[in-house]
Parts: C-alpha cells; sequence; structure tokens
C-alpha cells in the first residue's frame, strides 16, 4: 500500500514538472516573438485579400480568398522565404492558443473559463488551418478554397445531419461576423491590447482596427447567409467560401462600391493585424 502510495506521488511528480516545463516554455520570449509572428501573417493574408478584393471592385479577376491570397505571395519576389516565415508563426501562434487553455485560463472561474477556453481554442484551430495552407504552398502544392468548400458542402448536403451541421455553421459564421462589428462599433477589441500610445500611433491603430473589424465582420455576415441560403435551397454551388460571398456582393446593386469598401476595409484589418503583433496581450 506504501509503495503504490509512493508511485503515485512520483507520478504526480513527474506530471507537475512537465506541466511546469510546458508552461515556461510557452512563455518564453523566443516562443511569445514566433507567436507574435503569426499575427503579422494573419495581417499579410488580410491585406492581400483586401487587395484581391479591391481588383474585383475594379472589374479585375481573381480568387479574394485565403488560397488566392497565399498564391499571390508565392508567386512574389522572396514568395518563399515570406511563406515559410508566415507557416512558423502561425504554428507557433496556434501552438501558443493551444496552451491558453490549460494555462491562460487558470486565473478564471466557471463561465468566464470556459469562454476563454473556447475561444482559445477556435482560434488555435483557425491559425493552424491557416498555417497549413501556408506550408503547402511553401512545398511547391497549392488549393482551391472555393472549390474545396463548394465539394465539403455538396458532402453535408447529402445527409440530413449533414445539413444540419452545415446550417449550423452558417449560423455560427453569422453570429461571428455580428461580435466583428461589436467589436469594432465599441473598440472591445482594445481590451486584448497592451501599451498602446495614447498619441497618433494609438490612434491611428484603433481607427485601423474599429474600420477592420467591421469590414471583417460585414464579409463573415454576407458568407454566412450564403451558406444558410445553400443549405435551405440544396445548393452547394452558392457555398463557395469568402471569394464566392464577396463576388456576390460584388453582383447587387451598387455592389461594386459596398465590395471596395469592405476590401479596403479587410486591408486596414490587414494593418491593425500587423500592429496587433507589437501590442497584442499575451
Amino acid at each position: 500500500m506504501a509503495s503504490g502510495t509512493a508511485s503515485n506521488r512520483r507520478h504526480r511528480g513527474a506530471a507537475d514538472t512537465a506541466t511546469d516545463a510546458a508552461e515556461d516554455a510557452a512563455d518564453s520570449r523566443g516562443f511569445e516573438l514566433a507567436a507574435r509572428a503569426g499575427y503579422v501573417a494573419a495581417g499579410v493574408l488580410h491585406f492581400l485579400i483586401g487587395l484581391i478584393a479591391l481588383g474585383l471592385a475594379r472589374g479585375g479577376a481573381g480568387s479574394a480568398d485565403q488560397s488566392g491570397a497565399i498564391g499571390q505571395l508565392a508567386s512574389s519576389t522572396g514568395g518563399t522565404a515570406l511563406l515559410w516565415f508566415c507557416f512558423i508563426g502561425c504554428l507557433a501562434l496556434a501552438l501558443f492558443q493551444f496552451s491558453e487553455i490549460f494555462f491562460g485560463a487558470k486565473a478564471l472561474r466557471d463561465r468566464k473559463k470556459l469562454t476563454f477556453r473556447l475561444k482559445s481554442g477556435g482560434q488555435a484551430v483557425v491559425y493552424a488551418v491557416i498555417g497549413a495552407t501556408f506550408g503547402r504552398f511553401a512545398l511547391g502544392g497549392s488549393s482551391d478554397s472555393s472549390s474545396t468548400t463548394s465539394s465539403l458542402s455538396a458532402s453535408l448536403m447529402s445527409n440530413q445531419a449533414g445539413a444540419a451541421l452545415l446550417l449550423a455553421i452558417g449560423v455560427g459564421i453569422i453570429v461571428i461576423g455580428g461580435y466583428f462589428i461589436y467589436s469594432g462599433a465599441t473598440r472591445r477589441f482594445r481590451r486584448e491590447l497592451s501599451g498602446l500610445p495614447p498619441d497618433r500611433i494609438g490612434t491611428a491603430v484603433t481607427a485601423l482596427g474599429i474600420v477592420g473589424y467591421i469590414a471583417k465582420g460585414f464579409a463573415l455576415g454576407v458568407l454566412g447567409v450564403l451558406v444558410v441560403v445553400a443549405t435551405v435551397t440544396n445548393n452547394p454551388e452558392q457555398s463557395t467560401g469568402l471569394d464566392g460571398a464577396l463576388k456576390t456582393l460584388r453582383d447587387q446593386p451598387f455592389g461594386m462600391w459596398l465590395l471596395g469598401a469592405v476590401a479596403l476595409g479587410l486591408m486596414a484589418y490587414g494593418v491593425f493585424m500587423v500592429a496587433r503583433s507589437r501590442y497584442q496581450r499575451m
């Protein structure tokens, strides 16, 4: 009995040591800098999506989504090096957000702890997916976000459970879009920033955040509506991701102007994310 108790203590001690080591690694300066690079990568991605969308608003062609933006980056001078930088940054940020599920919520209680963990987990998945796309292009591969989204939608719509899940995803995207708009309009995003100077720089970063959050929220809202409509009408071709949502917006009355405004807003969000890499509370 005594030997069993001693064994349990040793196992608990080893587990505590491993946990402490993991927490120390997550708090290290090098890991923090790598994770901050993930915000720069996300900023570059949003800026390029906005730039492509601006071209669409002016009558041009292109794919205003994740794969289109990363493909454009891959074809630029020094693109491969930038892709690897973005891949490492997104991977580090995904790992940081994952670590926050366990370490960042320690001081919180009950509902706040659950909300924080869900948010951190969701962000970990998002940055992991973005990082994987950067990595795929860095290795010479490619992808088509619109085609993949449409194919996945068709697969889910083939049965009732899948259609219900897709409908829930569409509603969830609309809710997230609404939260982005709310965060931008109320400046709620500033709660996640630290050390923002009260001078022109601080004012500029805040203005970029307001415009960027509202624009991204609006784009996500359009995307969510399209997913819901595609599911209700059983038409997976309408569910073509962000690129399809922005092109649908372009085809509406005054759509060129609306898309142009959203495009500029996404570019502003991209610049804000780069600034966020400096001021994000971590």
